[in-house]
């Protein structure tokens, strides 16, 4: 995962994998990289005729993941129990047919595991770094998904471009600043779905009045994989009404990050990644 700064809207983390330096070997300068475990027997059946997709993707995360420092090392070993099959039983929430925008989607997670899970969902990855949606173009290429659309930009960058039934997100941001990126991309009586840890009752209850104001109607932490996991899948589900809060927040944050582009042009970029300049105070 990503240990540089980042511009606001843009994950804090990625996909809760550790960052590029979180395994102790090291070859060269670039992680030693390490074969992923064998896929679990449940691993086909929550996959099912995308079993084989979904051990390529497990692949592709422990080799390019590593290498270019979207996933841990150290993360290798566990790459199916706590990344991939945690995020593929989200699915279990999903009604047939829905659009899907995994916002900060990193290395793919939970986005693709989603797809494969789910065929007949259209996933949206927004993600803002280049050198990451090189990495899902990639990825979505060689397993041909289909039913998967990588997208890079900045979730308030995307309000009145991307409206979708259901949003998700790992490891992006506390709850109330996703919701502000994340509720104003949904259609009326959309959902967002936030895969949270131990600690998901105690910041939703931080976070109900800022969800109100955001257009939140209703809130709950459900838990999936229940029976297919031995550790299931925490989640906050944040459900809207018929208007979907924060677009005017979230558009003023795209026309300030804008101006604030604008008046930075002409500095350096570094691996298809912004630099930030500086003189600026990180918000």
């Amino acid at each position: 995962m990503d240990t540089e700064s980042v511009p606001a809207g843009e994950p804090e983390s990625e996909s809760g994998a550790g960052g590029p330096d979180a395994g102790s070997a090291s070859t060269g300068g670039r992680p030693a990289v390490e074969p992923p475990p064998a896929p679990p027997a449940v691993a086909r059946e929550v996959f099912g005729e995308r079993f084989d997709a979904a051990v390529r993707y497990t692949e592709l995360l422990a080799t390019e993941g590593v290498t270019r420092g979207l996933i841990g090392p150290r993360e290798v070993p566990r790459l199916w129990d706590r990344h991939v099959l945690n995020c593929a039983v989200l699915a279990e929430l999903l009604p047939a047919g829905t659009t899907l925008c995994d916002v900060g989607s990193g290395a793919g997670l939970p986005g693709i595991p989603v797809a494969l899970a789910r065929p007949d969902v259209s996933v949206t990855l927004l993600e803002p770094l280049l050198r990451r949606t090189t990495f899902l173009e990639e990825v979505v290429r060689e397993l041909g998904l289909e039913n998967v659309t990588v997208l890079r930009g900045r979730a308030e960058e995307m309000v009145g471009k991307v409206a979708v039934e259901v949003v998700t997100a790992r490891a992006v941001a506390p709850l109330e600043r996703l919701a502000g990126w994340g509720l104003p991309l949904l259609k009326p009586y959309g959902q967002m779905l936030a895969l949270k840890g131990d600690s998901a009752e105690q910041e939703l209850a931080d976070s109900r009045a800022g969800l109100a104001k955001l257009g939140g109607v209703e809130w709950s932490v459900i838990s999936v994989g229940d029976g297919t996991l031995e550790t299931s899948t925490r989640v906050i589900q944040v459900k809207v009404g018929e208007s979907p809060g924060g677009v005017r927040a979230a558009t003023r944050r795209a026309k300030a990050a804008a101006r604030a582009g604008r008046a930075g042009a002409g500095g350096a970029t570094r691996g298809g990644d912004r630099v930030r300049n500086p003189r600026r105070r990180p918000r």
